[in-house]
């Protein structure tokens, strides 16, 4: 047993909750479906698993870039509540041992039972983002282990839930992903989802008539602000510097370096020293930024070069239709000026979530409840996908809507879930990503009851969320239903 526990704790954590091997692994075994020969499969499999390394350097980049901006917001505005982080909470659970080995085995099972349930169902998606599969598996393991399920059945209900929600938010999401991408075969496997659509609708509601984002008109001096990595750059520039002047001006110099440094960012002051240093420092991670986010495009497109022609054989052979559903920024290359846009609109919508948590909390006391803090890096990834859905349905005032309202549900969806997250022993900790909050939120309440009922009750839920996936399935993705009406290679223009 032992033995056992040992190898699927490997494959789960080191295939499965590696991204780029898992998306490696599938491609591999999509182009031998394919019956490629081996030089292509060995060189298909590689180029898309250097894709997704290359994706993740971005990422990486962007994410130290984001950190002194979180701390510049706090600083300017002066305030103070919870940072929802996926990874602190996964980090915490995983380090009580009889937790880490069930989320393991529940990874690992859930995996596969994603491939069954796409296999058997209309659902036809396959989930490719490995270290959301283990958000999602730590977020039910602990419900259920704090709920005094017995072993055998958290593990095995927690994979079922897991495999849930991998095939159902891709179906939920493909109409709009449709219009988004031109009617590619590529889903999106996020658990932000629920925000996407949000922005999604919201644009078609708002922009009628909107052009989009990748239309936009420069002064001829300006020309140069239509290559997304310049634009992108020159607009964090602008955003660090105001942000770093105002936190100076209030806090004070010393103060304001001091906090820079204490957020994890040690340094701040640059060799320059003190505010031209601070200043220098925040034009570089502009710069690192905006570079990132080319890394990722570039990224993206090498996965997208690889996998998609890859899973005709998969289609073919082993689950028919099936279509891979990837990490969030595969949107971004279809609108990249709508990432940004996205991503500073969802910053605003976050801290007028704030606001009105914080406004709810001084004139109704009873209803208080833990205030959110923009978390740079969510806003980022789930805001600049939402931005690129309400681009593509509603152009530009669409991805300024799509941005608010995903900001504006991850901040207030967050405050809701951090209760539920105390009540199984996480105490000022939340999930970052609206479907972990809305799941969450969920299957946390249902626990309440605990022992086995409680699982049973878990089971009920995503029984119910297939068939109503599976209907919808039906319904508006194989019909071809697209929002807004209008041909999927109308994506991203004028409705």
């Amino acid at each position: 047993m032992d033995q056992l526990t040992y190898i699927i704790n490997w494959i789960a954590r080191d295939i499965f909750g590696v991204p780029a091997y898992l998306v490696g692994l599938m491609t591999f075994i999509a182009l031998i479906a394919s019956r490629k020969g081996w030089g292509d499969v060995v060189g298909g499999a590689l180029k898309a698993t250097l894709g997704f390394i290359i994706l993740g350097i971005g990422a990486g980049a962007v994410i130290g870039a984001l950190t002194p901006l979180g701390a510049l917001i706090t600083g300017a505005f002066d305030v103070e509540g919870v940072v929802p982080t996926n990874e602190a909470i996964t980090a915490i659970a995983t380090g009580i041992p009889d937790v880490a080995q069930n989320v393991a085995f529940a990874m690992f099972i859930g995996v596969l039972g994603s491939l069954v349930i796409a296999r058997l169902t209309p659902l036809r998606y396959v989930f490719l983002t490995g270290h959301h599969m283990l958000f999602m598996a730590t977020v039910l393991t602990v419900v259920l282990y704090n709920a005094n399920v017995d072993q055998v059945v958290l593990i095995l209900v927690a994979a079922f839930g897991l495999a849930t929600m991998m095939v159902i938010m891709p179906a939920f999401s493909m109409p709009w992903m449709r219009k988004v991408t031109g009617g590619e075969k590529v889903a999106m496997g996020h658990f932000g989802t629920f925000g996407y659509i949000a922005g999604g609708v919201a644009g078609q509601l708002v922009g009628r008539g909107s052009r989009s984002t990748e239309e936009m008109q420069f002064p001829q001096g300006l020309r140069f602000l239509r290559d997304p990595m310049v634009g992108t750059a020159v607009a964090m520039i602008f955003i660090y510097l105001i942000l770093a002047i105002i936190f100076v001006m209030r806090a004070g110099e010393a103060n304001s370096l001091a906090a820079i440094e204490e957020a994890g960012f040690g340094g701040a002051a640059g060799a320059a020293g003190g505010l031209l240093g601070l200043m220098s420092t925040m034009f570089n991670q502009a710069l690192v930024f905006g570079g990132g986010v080319a890394v990722i495009l570039l990224g993206v497109r090498t996965i997208l070069g690889e996998i998609v022609p890859a899973f005709a054989g998969i289609a073919e052979r082993v689950i028919p239709g099936a279509v891979p559903a990837l990490d969030c920024p595969v949107s971004f290359p279809y609108a990249p000026n709508a990432v940004l846009v996205g991503f500073l609109s969802s910053v605003v919508g976050g801290l007028i979530g704030f606001a009105v948590l914080l406004l709810t909390d001084n004139i109704a006391p009873a209803l208080a409840v833990t205030l959110i803090l923009p978390g740079m890096i969510p806003h980022f990834f789930t805001g600049g996908t939402a931005g690129v859905f309400g681009n593509a349905t509603g152009g530009r005032r669409g991805a300024v809507a799509g941005g608010f309202i995903n900001g504006l549900i991850i901040t207030i969806f967050a405050a809701i879930l951090v209760p539920v997250m105390g009540a199984i022993g996480f105490q000022n900790t939340t999930f970052g990503d609206a479907d972990f909050q809305w799941f969450g939120f969920v299957v946390g309440n249902i626990a309440r009851i605990e022992g086995n009922i409680a699982a049973l009750g878990v089971v009920v839920v995503c029984v119910l969320l297939l068939a109503l996936a599976s209907w919808f399935q039906r319904r508006f993705v194989d019909t071809g239903w697209i929002p807004g009406g209008s041909a999927p290679e109308a994506a991203g223009r004028d409705t």
